[in-house]
């Protein structure tokens, strides 16, 4: 049994929600850090892109190595800055940060991805499938091999783990879970596979892409996940739905980037709201039957199953960075230390109202918590 605490009174399961969105990853390491402090360890970890890795790294080690290899990660990753970024003016960050990412596009990032130079497919000409990209993954191969323990990750009793992915040949979303099969570094490689930067990846005969082009946000798997129990999602997005008028090419092309990939939780909520109250009218239905034709339709109930409640707590990504459509290749040091505090900071405000504690009814089906950009933090029962 869950170990009760302040912070998760109840004994909720605990499942974290990682979307995708590149060097914007980060923002989710710091709200691990913030939940790994206060012993909110996840029971279930659903990731897509760089989520999927972020989750492969802490579903993926003991406990006591979790955040340190989120650390080597993202060190990893970033790329040196020509100055402190806190000891400068905005342009000059600004300036900094666009060569940074000028670096990312030409020389790839370290222990991630390298450009394959003058391939055939930069040329437009045919390729194997699993070549057709303008980088090649393979050193993010070496990267999780030496930082995530596979034999950790599919072991019986640990912790789970879901990535998400599409099939090319299809589009149908794909779910890669350590508790139907043993996961990879090619199942991680395939949630992250954006094209046309990314190849696709062969697992078992069929090729998959990122999954962030079917949903970026894997909300509902959490939400289809059955047997239905109590549950404190912590749902991570790093894109934003809503924004401001679009007025120059790179807010036009930031605004689509944001719209492409922002959640799709608000549909997601919806649907498992319309659901939890058809089930909820069957159990009462059921429950005025006279007692011989409640025993003979008891079959039928087990797959309505019980009264749950999912507290959805929502940490959203809020930095501006300049409308720069590029910012999801921005591995820049200090763009990365801010971001990370910056979901350390969005985290510790969730957990220390801790809204997820307070009594709501039985038959509530989804409690909605947000950390808001001007940091104040608003409840939705529904």
């Amino acid at each position: 049994m869950k170990a009760s605490n302040d912070v998760n009174p109840h004994q909720h399961r605990i499942a974290l929600v990682l979307q995708g969105g590149g060097a914007l990853g980060v923002y989710q390491a710091g709200v691990y850090q913030a939940m790994h402090e206060h012993r909110l360890t996840p029971d279930w970890v659903v990731g897509t892109s760089i989520g999927a890795i972020n989750a492969a790294l802490i579903a993926g080690n003991r406990p006591e190595h979790r955040l340190a290899r989120l650390q080597e990660f993202w060190e990893r990753v970033a790329h040196g800055d020509a100055f402190d970024m806190s000891q400068v003016s905005d342009a000059a960050r600004q300036f900094n940060i666009r060569m940074a990412t000028l670096d990312t596009v030409m020389r790839g990032v370290p222990g991630f991805f390298t450009p394959r130079g003058l391939h055939p497919f930069s040329l437009g000409l045919p390729v194997d499938p699993e070549q057709a990209g303008f980088y090649d993954t393979a050193p993010l191969v070496q990267t999780l091999r030496e930082l995530v323990d596979f034999d950790y990750l599919n072991t019986a009793n640990g912790m789970r783990l879901t990535v998400e992915a599409v099939k090319v040949t299809c589009g149908r979303r794909a779910a890669f879970d350590n508790q139907q099969q043993a996961i990879g570094p090619e199942h991680i490689l395939a949630s992250g596979a954006l094209p046309p930067g990314f190849a696709p990846v062969r697992i078992d005969g069929e090729l998959y892409w990122d999954g962030g082009l079917f949903s970026n946000t894997p909300l509902e798997t959490v939400l289809d996940d059955a047997p239905r129990v109590d549950t404190l999602c912590f749902m991570v997005d790093l894109w934003s739905a809503a924004g401001d008028e679009p007025t120059t090419i790179d807010e036009v092309a930031t605004r689509q980037k944001d719209v492409t990939f922002a959640s799709r939780s608000k549909n997601h909520i919806e649907h498992y709201l319309e659901l939890h109250k058809l089930r909820s009218l069957v159990r009462k239905l059921h429950g005025e039957l006279p007692e011989a034709c409640q025993k003979r339709t008891a079959y039928a109930m087990e797959a309505v199953g019980s009264d749950s409640t999912i507290h959805i707590v929502r940490l959203a990504y809020s930095g501006r960075d300049w409308h720069m459509a590029s910012k999801d290749v921005n591995f820049s040091r200090g763009s990365i230390r801010w971001r990370w505090e910056q979901g350390y900071q969005d985290a510790m405000q969730a957990i220390h109202h801790r809204s997820w504690t307070s009594f709501v009814p039985a038959e509530t089906g989804i409690v909605l918590h947000e950390v808001v950009p001007d940091r104040a933090e608003s409840v939705s029962v529904k």
